[in-house]
């Protein structure tokens, strides 16, 4: 492990290759089977309540229909999750043939909304985790078996993968930081 202006780093962040590859996992992401979705950050509600209208343009009526009924969201202050359908897909889903994206995620890349998605998601397989301040561990999944092979043939480590999202969260500064350090240890 190592620690970066207060935030402590996994050695498989920068150690582990992987690289998404949506027409193999299928967005899976996505759609673990379980009680709750994506983590949402307390901040992240009212923005993704405000895009709500425009990631209805995306989404499939069932879908819809949850969000209207029982909201977008479950949990209270510091443990919110995006609601599942059927203890499986989140709420933001809809299917681009067999794979499974996001809503909130295609409205910002049509230049619809300014907000990508929840910075879980975005980091993914990233977690973040509290120990009196961020610590970012690799979360390893089955179904992400595809993207260490893909990593493995790109050269790319997760860190890389995830270069927007980690900019996103603590800035290019911070970014930069552990590219260094992570250079440093290979050499």
């Amino acid at each position: 492990m190592i620690l970066i202006d207060n935030i402590l780093v996994s050695d498989e962040i920068f150690t582990t290759k992987f690289s998404c590859e949506l027409s193999e996992c299928k967005g899976a992401c996505c759609t673990f089977p379980g009680e709750y979705g994506a983590p949402v950050l307390d901040e992240e509600v009212a923005i993704i309540e405000d895009c709500l209208s425009v990631a209805f343009e995306y989404l499939p009526q069932k879908s819809i229909a949850i969000i209207k009924e029982k909201g977008f969201i479950e949990g209270s202050k510091g443990d919110f999750s995006t609601a599942c359908i059927d203890k499986k897909d989140c709420v933001f889903v809809y299917y681009d043939s067999d794979i499974a994206k996001c809503a909130l995620e295609r409205a910002y890349f049509d230049g619809k909304i300014k907000f990508r998605k929840p910075l879980s998601c975005h980091l993914f397989p990233i977690r973040i985790s509290d120990f009196g301040g961020d610590y970012l561990y690799y979360d390893e999944f089955t179904e992400c078996k595809t993207a260490l092979i893909h990593g493995e043939a790109k050269n790319t480590y997760i860190f890389e993968n995830v270069k927007d999202a980690l900019i996103r969260a603590y800035g290019t500064k911070w970014y930069n930081l552990l590219n260094e350090y992570s250079k440093n240890q290979k050499d």
